[in-house]
């Protein structure tokens, strides 16, 4: 069975049900506890859980993503939530150099089954340094696993997968996001591996490939497009490591031209490796180069006009779509 829930709800379901499956799971975070949660994510969980598996920390992020990361290394299952991944810069050392590296050097001795999750992207009118996309920078680090959920169904499928898997997983929600409902499934396996790409609209004209809060601008500029007889097939990567290449090739073979709509800066963005992945996979198949729609190559506005305008969204779109299919 499933009902209509919001995504924050989904997330929520996801840590309570694992934690109630492996008592080794724990959640450990800003104001996760007594506030349940910045953003009411962890709602109830304190009460049902208790203060040892529901932790209120200082803020201090690397001390407690590098105790988390003891707590792996012994047999623990931590989500570590980061209020804004923003602040998991300050973390930079212990979730980079430690936990992806820690069963290669170790030969094996030691893995790191730890969760970091929080708020990724632009949120509304944070500012430049509470509005950073960190997926380009630490997808590029080997030993780790990173999804970003769309949907709320993902949202919790992708989150309990996160939590059993024994790699260290970087899970990437949207703040924006945090209150779209959709239907999930009830069911306590509700497990969607990582490496499989959903197709939320199919088409024939040009393959649209994102991640996460962009996936619902390509949704709605491919909606815009079938009024002009353009037909969109819109990918949704649901994670970055691994990726999904063989959909979205399959896809673009299909099709014979790419977009890719990715809210990381433009130099060294995940959309430059997708982009590079599919012209070198699929180069005698594509009409035009790919295009790459970004984030502006700017620091994140404050004014919301500005914010809009720096970021992907439908009529960037749109004319990308239009520029790969020799539309405009």
């Amino acid at each position: 069975m499933s009902r209509v829930i919001e995504f924050r709800d989904a997330l929520c379901e996801a840590m309570t049900e694992e934690m109630v499956r492996d008592e080794r799971v724990f959640l450990m975070g800003e104001e996760v506890a007594e506030y349940d949660g910045a953003y009411k994510v962890s709602r109830g969980m304190l009460e049902q859980f208790g203060s040892r598996r529901v932790i209120d920390t200082p803020i201090s992020e690397s001390g407690f993503s590098g105790l988390g990361i003891g707590a792996a290394m012994h047999g623990l299952r931590p989500i570590i939530e980061f209020m804004s991944w923003s602040f998991s810069l300050v973390a930079a050392d212990p979730i980079l150099n430690n936990a992806p590296k820690m069963l290669y050097m170790s030969g094996g001795q030691f893995g790191c089954p730890i969760v970091f999750r929080g708020n990724d992207g632009a949120g509304g009118q944070l500012g430049s340094t509470h509005s950073w996309c960190v997926e380009s920078l630490y997808a590029n680090v080997p030993g780790l696993k990173m999804a970003i959920p769309a949907f709320p169904s993902d949202a919790k499928g992708l989150l309990k997968t996160a939590i059993r898997d024994d790699d260290p997983v970087f899970f990437l929600e949207s703040e924006r996001l945090l209150a779209l409902k959709g239907e999930v499934d009830e069911d306590p396996e509700l497990l969607i591996p990582f490496g499989t790409a959903n197709i939320p609209r199919e088409g024939t004209d040009c393959t649209l490939v994102s991640f996460g809060r962009p996936v619902h601008f390509c949704l709605e500029a491919a909606e815009e497009l079938a009024g002009q007889n353009i037909s969109c097939e819109v990918i949704d990567g649901r994670s970055i490591r691994p990726l999904d290449v063989p959909t979205i090739t399959r896809s673009v073979r299909k099709t014979n031209a790419c977009v890719v709509v990715d809210q990381s800066w433009p130099f060294a963005s995940i959309a430059s490796e997708v982009a590079a992945t599919v012209s070198e996979q699929c180069f005698d198949d594509l009409d035009h180069p790919v295009v790459r729609v970004n984030s502006d190559d700017v620091p994140a506005p404050y004014a919301f006009d500005l914010e809009q305008e720096m970021l992907p969204n439908a009529r960037k779109i749109c004319q990308a779509v239009r520029t790969a299919t020799y539309s405009s």
